[in-house]
């Protein structure tokens, strides 16, 4: 069966109150961005609490509810047989036609659910279940009603227009793109930056990315890796400027000149720094990372506290309390997981020392930053200079 509209069912925005208007037309221009990767025409518009996309000419049913379900704010999306009002009778027998069609095999339970947002409609709610449930019975005497757990639920919707639907494809949920700010997301070749960069993007937070490349001791087949991770997540986040700080010159002088066992918190300390310049550079409010608690090293509460104590704007950390498989799964499920797993290092894992301090002072690691005085603020001058922005959609 061709469907010519979808109904987009949202969740929060319905409980903004005044401001509701806002996040709705957010979603729109989040849903028409979506659509111009598809090929056909669509008109998406909203009234009464509403969403529809309206096909304008013919299209590929698969694509369009994939970049529909790459859409934050969106919690159903629901294929739709739109009608005008002409009388109870033409609609009894249109959602006969409807099950007809939709259905081939009758061999199922359903239940109708009517809601009459139109109060002068003139029979109600109760009277269009029975009728209704009459008139399918009375058609395809096979079908049984189940109104405890039916198979499906047959939707109708008494509004200027009539909408009939069975069938509510999930959609990701969250909050429509650009509600909440921007953040910078430092980004590694790893699976849980691209995740957390995901979940802090569903809060309706638009993306800017850092990601600290140190050749050659990372290849560019690295490089390239994070800009695909980049991709993958621009499919839910939008347009993503991807900042590429070349990281090499400090992380050797911090290797020169520091306690091995210091190296990994040092060298995030200043990674932290210039992601903080960055994201005050192009108007981000907080910066995110993937850190997990006690996964590795550089990420227990003391290297944690440490690594923060350079920091004036909020950290979010969104999988912080994720066990390792959580994280997997969420990755498997925005597609990030495989080009996450491929064998190319980036500049965090090349200088890991072999028994990095868990529980760092913070006192002694100041201590131990004074013998950069000499040099850092020349390096971290050249590396903010000679930054390359890639922009990934």
């Amino acid at each position: 069966m061709e469907f010519q509209s979808f109904l987009i069912k949202y969740a929060e925005i319905g409980v903004k109150g005044k401001n509701r208007y806002i996040f709705e037309d957010k979603l729109v221009s989040q849903i028409v961005r979506a659509l111009r990767q598809v090929d056909g025409e669509f008109e998406v518009w909203k009234t009464s609490g509403r969403i529809y996309v309206d096909a304008k000419s013919e299209y590929d049913f698969d694509e369009v509810i994939d970049a529909l379900k790459h859409v934050f704010g969106i919690v159903g999306i629901c294929p739709l047989l739109q009608i005008e009002d002409q009388g109870f009778e033409d609609l009894c027998r249109k959602v006969v036609s409807y099950i007809d069609k939709r259905y081939p095999d009758k061999k199922m339970t359903f239940k109708v659910v009517a809601r009459r947002a139109r109060k002068n409609y003139p029979v109600d709610s109760n009277y269009i279940n029975a009728k209704l449930g009459e008139a399918i019975l009375m058609a395809f005497p096979e079908i049984r009603v189940n109104v405890h757990n039916p198979d499906i639920y047959v939707n109708v919707e008494i509004r200027e227009q009539i909408n009939i639907y069975t069938e509510v494809i999930p959609g990701p949920g969250g909050m429509p793109l650009g509600t909440n700010g921007k953040a910078m997301l430092l980004l590694s070749g790893g699976i849980d930056s691209p995740v957390a960069g995901y979940m802090i993007s569903k809060r309706g937070v638009s993306l800017d990315a850092v990601y600290f490349h140190a050749p050659p001791y990372t290849s560019d087949r690295a490089k390239q890796k994070v800009v695909d991770l980049a991709r993958q997540v621009s499919r839910y986040s939008g347009p993503i400027h991807l900042h590429v700080v070349n990281f090499t010159d400090i992380q050797l002088y911090i290797y020169e000149q520091c306690p091995h066992d210091e190296l990994t918190i040092i060298m995030r300390r200043y990674m932290m720094k210039i992601a903080e310049h960055l994201a005050k550079e192009n108007g981000c409010l907080a910066l995110i990372t993937g850190e997990s608690i006690g996964q590795v090293a550089s990420q227990t509460m003391q290297s944690l506290t440490v690594t923060n104590e350079v920091c004036t704007i909020p950290v979010m950390r969104p999988v912080i309390a994720f066990d390792k498989q959580d994280i997997v799964d969420i990755a498997e499920k925005i597609g990030t997981y495989e080009t996450s797993i491929q064998p190319y290092e980036d500049c965090c894992t090349i200088f890991v020392a072999k028994h990095p301090v868990t529980k760092p002072n913070l006192n002694v690691i100041r201590g131990s930053e004074l013998k950069l005085q000499e040099k850092i603020d020349e390096l971290m001058e050249a590396a903010l200079s000679s930054i390359e922005t890639i922009c990934i959609e």
